[in-house]
């Protein structure tokens, strides 16, 4: 499909999204998000697909955030409307079932800094700036920055970034755990292709449930959570893809997987 705000390119089992709007500092707004949206069910759809980067066009910014002219119009039940469609299609992207990397670049600010959040892991360069400024407008995070950041970084410093508003730099981000790699901007792009190349290589089923189980092992008591572990250990065992694998170790030779 061809969309106005995002920019899809495929190459191999690698999908790279990006949002297009560098002259908004790529802001979020509704027409955005349902091309963001549409863009998410395209990619969960094609079997060749493993892995989605997602970026933002331009040096200045990943997604500066919502956009405030929508934002300001946003009265009483309108407002839960407003959140309730951004997160609905930042949770698509979390369970995409296919591993997500967000590249960051300049700024990840309120609805870009929970974007990259949703997003399965996230490298930096090093001119990344992240930050919940919506205390600042007189409101909440509604994309889910109250909830995935103190489940990313902890109780306290969330709050910290929460509370304040405060913007922080790209080293402080890795510090306290809101990313995962930090690299020079020219490097950024190339390195998650590389991280993406690694996990395109492994069995796509074992990808998708260990997505899976992680996410909602986070929301369940340790128990609960080791038997829904067991259950997909289990699974597993019973794919093709499970066979080929083991079978290919012991012949120490690359597996080559069918997916099932």
């Amino acid at each position: 499909m061809k969309y106005e705000n995002i920019r899809v390119e495929t190459k191999g089992a690698v999908a790279t999204v990006t949002l297009d709007r560098p002259k908004v500092l790529n802001a979020l707004n509704a027409a955005t998000f349902a091309e963001l949206d549409s863009v998410l069910d395209e990619v969960a759809a094609d079997r060749d697909v493993r892995i989605v980067l997602l970026t933002g066009a331009g040096e200045r910014a990943f997604a500066a955030g919502a956009d405030i002219r929508e934002l300001a119009a946003a009265v009483g039940g309108e407002g839960k409307a407003f959140a309730l469609r951004g997160q609905a299609v930042f949770r698509k992207l979390e369970t995409l079932g296919k591993p997500v990397i967000a590249c960051v670049r300049g700024f990840a600010l309120g609805g870009g800094c929970e974007l990259a959040l949703a997003c399965s892991m996230r490298i930096a360069a090093d001119d990344a700036k992240f930050g919940q400024p919506e205390v600042k407008l007189g409101v909440t995070p509604g994309y889910g920055g109250s909830q995935r950041l103190p489940r990313l970084v902890g109780r306290g410093a969330a709050l910290k970034l929460l509370l304040t508003g405060t913007i922080i730099d790209a080293a402080e981000a890795l510090r306290i755990g809101l990313v995962d790699e930090v690299v020079p901007a020219a490097e950024m792009l190339s390195r998650a292709q590389a991280l993406a190349a690694e996990i395109a290589t492994q069995a796509p089923l074992a990808i998708a449930e260990t997505l899976r189980i992680v996410d909602e092992g986070l929301n369940l008591p340790l128990d609960l959570a080791l038997l829904r572990e067991a259950e997909a250990f289990g699974h597993l065992c019973d794919s093709a893809d499970k066979a080929e694998g083991t079978k290919a170790f012991l012949e120490k030779r690359a597996p080559v997987w069918s997916g099932k």
